[in-house]
């Protein structure tokens, strides 16, 4: 269905352009063996009218499925299982066999496909059926239920930086030791018959460095304020290490300052929440819908830190849709249930009287009062609300910042909800900071600006995530197109056609109500209303809840329809000069629509006969790089990296955040705040291992580069064996069975680990000696090396903390290491 209306939205503005489907949503290879098949029901040959459906899912039952499928393929139905590796192709082999059922493996050739199941890798988001064709595709989530979430540091991280993965060949990195660098490919060199993976980085004047794959955790991609290009380090020079101690001086002060800051609030005492009731159990059960696992990662720290005395100051980050406000309701729930008042800030009074709407019909059958002030509220019943309010009849106040003023004084207020804080102004996000210190504190947002970023990524805010989008919601189509008449026309009487409404958008105030006529006249059975920030503030509120209630169809706005609108029917978003917008403007506005299980479409058009360039190319780009469901998150990042990521305390820092790039920058900090507070951490010891091994992912294994990029640097970040075992398990997961060199690496990296912590700075290996260099202050069990030493032969242990040795026949380098260890420090760290 989407790949028809693509195709269709090019035919209907006269392009003859071939329709390229999105890798998101289809492999090639099996896409390809969908059309080759004979009866194929091509895009553009089928008859109208034909049926797609959402192939069944049997979640938890696989040999449930088996059977289905079985069936299906007796019925005379052609069955593709795409897979996005081989170690879950095989894995589904089994299972069919186990079902009695004798799948085919290799795709077939071209116009043979008989009834039958078929496995393929090809990676694919989603399934279809199409009967009439007796057709069906399965992808893996659909086949094996959802991927088990990260874990909430590791989702934090990897949801922020991009490990590499979007790495591209004249790049800007930084190098930890050596500075910033231009990065020049992998290359592969042979040492005595072992292949190894290295990073080449190029330097100012033509010097060269490879970096062995194993220390990839020196290599971060450079990201700067927008516009910036950082000016390349000489190798062996001293510029890098004299800017590097002097950012770390800065972030030192920084560090000192940000604690005294936050001291107050660490201090501070709050009235701690009791545990879930009966109530509270009662309330959750009456939500209709299955919670996700991030979401009810997301319950269960908010429920933790009201259970606590100390005032909670935690970001609920979460895409557009993807349940936050669930969250704020059972925090809401669960301090009103305890005696307390809650106060809910929203920037716009329509979310407020969303947010108002939504309250009051989930907390009508328990005996709380939820009130609203906003301009919706007269003057009459706004005294009558401040006044039950102040005397503590009022639960949940809802408002905008209306609830800031000085006459609003909640006696027993214990949780503040701050809705999408950055849309306040600086005046009032100084209230809700004053205001926040003694209870506890909600931010929900969808993406968070640069400085909550870093305070969130710093550890000195608490932040959850929800990345996991709800049961049944698809990712909105997003295209950059030029603008057209017809196909604006096209896209909203696609929209009408299924009782759908549309967003258009138009930013100059000057000039909407030309475009609106406009749209008028192409569109002339449309209703279509007007709506600006210069209009009067009581006109401008009536047309959106027009819209909110359906008595318009097209809304032709500004920006200002980007935060508060919550419309399940309107599911296409067209925006004019879209090239003028910033990255996370576009991302809200794309928020509007998308938010039920109706495909939604959006269509960013840029002036016709010109291609937008630079900076705005690249907002673009990232819009429509980002379109998968959660990107959120990733959208902050982007938008930090393009327009600068700011200042935490004061402009000066932003040229020190510059010079050595984010992400260093950032784990500088964090060192810096663990120094501040006590944390004793101590140096981390580096080993440097040169085996002479072949530790390389072959390229027939895994043949993407930024994949191996992103492999090594995984490999090279794990902070435990427990986490190389969940890297190699979840590369086995995807890309079949770990052939030897990959075993090497992954046993070489726990050894590693293990050597780091006896401190072992150097490893080495000259044909069968094995020399290892401890550091001088190594806390060894000196016994048992010396015990170690005098039960085998050729052992040389030197005072100054080396260790040379002789590999025995039929023992491999890192079963010696490994023995070496074992007596340096016996057991589990």
């Amino acid at each position: 269905e989407r790949e028809r209306f693509w195709s269709d939205s090019f035919k209907s503005h006269g392009r003859r352009e071939a329709f390229a489907p999105s890798r998101r949503f289809w492999g090639k290879e099996a896409l390809a063996s969908l059309l080759a098949s004979p009866g194929c029901l091509r895009i553009g040959e089928s008859p109208a009218g034909i049926e797609s459906e959402r192939p069944p899912v049997f979640p938890g039952e696989p040999m449930r499925l088996m059977a289905y499928l079985g069936e299906r393929a007796k019925e005379g139905f052609r069955v593709l299982l795409l897979f996005n590796g081989k170690g879950t192709l095989d894995r589904a082999r089994e299972m069919a066999r186990d079902a009695g059922l004798e799948p085919l493996v290799e795709p077939p050739p071209e116009g043979a496909m008989p009834p039958g199941i078929y496995l393929a890798v090809a990676p694919a988001s989603e399934g279809v059926s199409l009967p009439q064709a007796r057709l069906m595709a399965l992808c893996e989530k659909e086949i094996f239920g959802r991927p088990r979430p990260a874990s909430a540091p590791a989702a934090r991280r990897e949801a922020f930086f991009s490990q590499l993965r979007d790495l591209k060949i004249g790049d800007a990195v930084v190098h930890s030791d050596h500075g910033v660098a231009r990065y020049a490919g992998i290359e592969t060199l042979v040492r005595d018959g072992a292949r190894e993976d290295f990073l080449a980085l190029s330097y100012a004047g033509g010097d060269k460095l490879l970096v062995p794959v194993q220390r990839l955790d020196l290599i971060q991609k450079y990201v700067g304020p927008e516009g910036h290009e950082p000016a390349l380090d000489r190798l062996g020079g001293q510029s890098w290490k004299k800017r590097s101690e002097r950012v770390r001086k800065a972030v030192r002060e920084i560090a000192h300052d940000l604690l005294q800051l936050y001291a107050r609030r660490q201090t501070a005492k709050a009235v701690a929440v009791a545990p879930d009731g009966v109530w509270q159990a009662e309330f959750e059960a009456a939500f209709p819908y299955e919670l996700t696992p991030d979401q009810q990662r997301a319950i269960d720290e908010v429920k933790k830190d009201l259970e606590s005395d100390k005032p909670a100051d935690r970001i609920i980050c979460g895409d557009v849709g993807f349940g936050k406000t669930e969250v704020a309701l059972r925090a809401a729930f669960k301090v009103a249930a305890d005696g307390g008042q809650v106060a809910v800030l929203c920037p716009t009074t329509v979310l407020a009287m969303q947010h108002y709407e939504r309250f009051t019909e989930r907390f009508a059958p328990f005996p709380f009062r939820v009130a609203m002030l906003s301009r919706f509220v007269t003057p009459k019943e706004q005294k009558a609300v401040i006044k039950d309010a102040n005397q503590g009849l009022v639960d949940v106040l809802i408002g905008t910042h209306r609830i800031l003023s000085k006459d609003v004084v909640l006696p027993n207020l214990r949780l503040m909800i701050v809705d999408e804080e950055q849309r306040f102004g600086v005046a009032h996000k100084e209230k809700i900071k004053q205001a926040k210190h003694e209870v506890h504190a909600l931010t929900l947002t969808a993406t968070p600006i640069p400085r909550t970023l870093q305070m969130g990524l710093s550890n000195l805010l608490e932040m959850s995530l929800i990345q996991t989008p709800p049961k049944d919601r698809l990712a909105i189509e997003t295209r950059v197109l030029p603008y057209d008449e017809g196909l604006a026309a096209w896209a909203v009487r696609r929209e009408l056609a299924r009782q759908g409404q549309v967003f258009y958008v138009h930013n100059r105030v000057e000039s909407i109500a030309a475009s609106a006529a406009r749209l008028r006249e192409i569109v002339p059975e449309a209703r279509i209303a007007v709506a600006h920030g210069q209009m009067r503030e009581r006109d401008l509120e009536e047309i959106m809840m027009a819209f909110v209630h359906g008595r318009y169809d097209v809304l032709c706005s500004t920006t200002i329809i980007e935060n508060g609108m919550d419309l399940p029917r309107a599911n296409t978003l067209i925006v004019e000069n879209a090239q003028d917008f910033g990255l996370c403007q576009l991302y809200q506005l794309r928020g509007r629509i998308g938010r039920s299980d109706v495909p939604a479409y959006a269509f960013l058009l840029t002036p016709k006969g010109t291609i937008p360039t630079g900076d705005a190319a690249r907002r673009l780009e990232a819009l429509e790089e980002f379109a998968e469901l959660g990107a959120g998150f990733r959208i902050a990042a982007a938008d930090l990296e393009q327009r600068g990521a700011g200042t935490l305390l004061g402009a000066r820092q932003s040229g020190h955040m510059a010079s050595v790039g984010f992400e260093l920058y950032m784990r500088l900090l964090e060192e810096a705040v663990a120094e501040a507070r006590g944390e004793v951490r101590g140096p981390k010891v580096r080993c440097d291992f040169n085996l002479g091994l072949d530790l390389s992912v072959p390229l027939e294994y895994m043949e993407e580069v930024n994949q191996r990029l992103a492999f090594y640097r995984e490999l090279s970040l794990a902070a435990s064996e427990d986490e190389v075992d969940r890297i190699a398990a979840a590369n086995e997961d995807r890309f079949g069975p770990l052939p030897g060199g990959v075993l090497a690496l992954l046993q070489a990296a726990k050894l590693k680990l293990r050597a780091e912590r006896c401190q072992v700075r150097k490893v080495t290996r000259k044909g069968d000696v094995l020399l290892m260099k401890f550091e001088p202050d190594a806390i060894l069990d000196i016994r048992g090396l010396l015990q170690f030493a005098a039960s085998r032969p050729k052992v040389r242990l030197e005072p100054s903390g080396s260790l040379e040795m002789v590999i025995l026949p039929g023992e491999g380098p890192l079963e010696a290491i490994s023995k070496v260890l074992d007596a340096a420090r016996p057991g589990p760290a």
